[in-house]
């Protein structure tokens, strides 16, 4: 017998929360079976009509457990079979479908704060000091020492669980603030990429567990002269990896409602976006080239080499993956014709 752990988003708004059990199935288990739960427990059901259906729609080598284990992602359903209204990634889904000639590609930047159990920053307790004061944001951005990397122990596990499980990681760095790091999901389609990034969430906070330190995907952890903690999501279609232009006028369709976005990019994005750490305020759009005070930053080597991908540095380090890849997908695909693709087309890093 191996452990299936089914892995699912709940209904806490304003941000939902990753919870999962575990369940024993035989190992040579053909199809996952739907699980139940009580969804009275998840904010997602009432007490007299508690049950909520598990749905598997992917599943990972478990790098925790080891063997045969598997981490299964589920999507939750109602009784009656349909997409419970806590399930973003249905919709996701759809959409993509909708726009699968445009062959949108994601790369999502998770960044995310070390808390210590009683709530207090993990990396300022171990910060470096002057004065017996920490020493303000600058030298802890991809750092190296004690005093500036802390929680390295903790990143770096969590890269090996993630490629263990086969995710499409690509890196990882120390941020701005100390204790606070960044991981990178992609590139791959917007259903992929979110999916990868929950599961990696989870692995995070399962990681994170064994050193009892708690992971905080608020975007403003904590307040003063600091910088606060995002979600970059850099996207592409296969046109404006084909043209420059397509990447201006992705830029252009992006400004024309930008508030729409703001509003589900995740849970007190205005206390993030005030235009004083990287990123205009939340009242503003702008786009420019290597400019990480704008909204939407085009990579240096996307307009020297008039091909690429652009970066909406606007969504909150708590935001639902599946609606801000979703909410990209709409508003620039639905604007922009789709042209051939070309033959040594750029594959963009991200």
């Amino acid at each position: 017998m191996i452990k299936a752990e089914y892995i699912w988003l709940d209904g806490t708004e304003p941000t939902a929360q990753i919870r999962s059990k575990t369940r024993v199935i035989p190992p040579d288990t053909e199809t996952i079976p739907m699980w139940g739960f009580d969804g009275s427990s998840t904010n997602q059901a009432e007490g007299t009509a508690s049950d909520c259906v598990l749905a598997p729609v992917s599943h990972y080598p478990d790098p925790l457990r080891g063997g045969k284990n598997i981490l299964v992602l589920c999507e939750v359903l109602t009784v009656d079979g349909i997409p419970h209204e806590s399930n973003t990634r249905s919709d996701c889904v759809d959409n993509q479908k909708n726009y699968e000639d445009h062959e949108c590609l994601f790369g999502l930047e998770q960044e995310y704060t070390l808390m210590t159990s009683a709530g207090h920053p993990y990396g300022f307790e171990f910060a470096r000091r002057e004065n017996d004061e920490i020493l303000p944001q600058g030298p802890y951005y991809c750092s190296v020492g004690a005093g500036l990397a802390m929680g390295r122990k903790i990143a770096e596990a969590h890269l090996d669980a993630c490629l263990l499980a086969g995710l499409k990681i690509s890196g990882i760095n120390a941020e701005v603030m100390p204790g606070q790091w960044e991981f990178q999901i992609g590139p791959a389609s917007g259903v992929e990429s979110s999916d990868h990034l929950i599961i990696a969430r989870w692995l995070l906070h399962r990681t994170a567990e064994h050193f009892d330190v708690v992971v905080s995907f608020d975007g403003k952890p904590i307040g003063g002269d600091w910088n606060g903690a995002g979600c970059h999501a850099n996207f592409s279609t296969k046109s404006m990896r084909a043209s420059y232009e397509a990447c201006i006028a992705a830029c252009e369709t992006l400004s024309k409602n930008p508030q729409e976005h703001i509003n589900n990019y995740g849970a007190g994005i205005k206390q993030r976006l005030t235009g004083d750490h990287e990123t205009c305020s939340y009242e503003q759009f702008r786009y420019g080239v290597s400019d990480r005070g704008a909204s939407i930053r085009i990579p240096w080597q996307v307009e020297k080499g008039g091909v690429g991908y652009i970066e909406d540095r606007r969504p909150n380090a708590n935001c639902d993956p599946y609606v801000v890849t979703r909410f990209l997908m709409n508003t620039v695909c639905a604007e922009e014709p789709i042209e051939a693709k070309a033959q040594n087309q750029y594959r963009p890093p991200y």
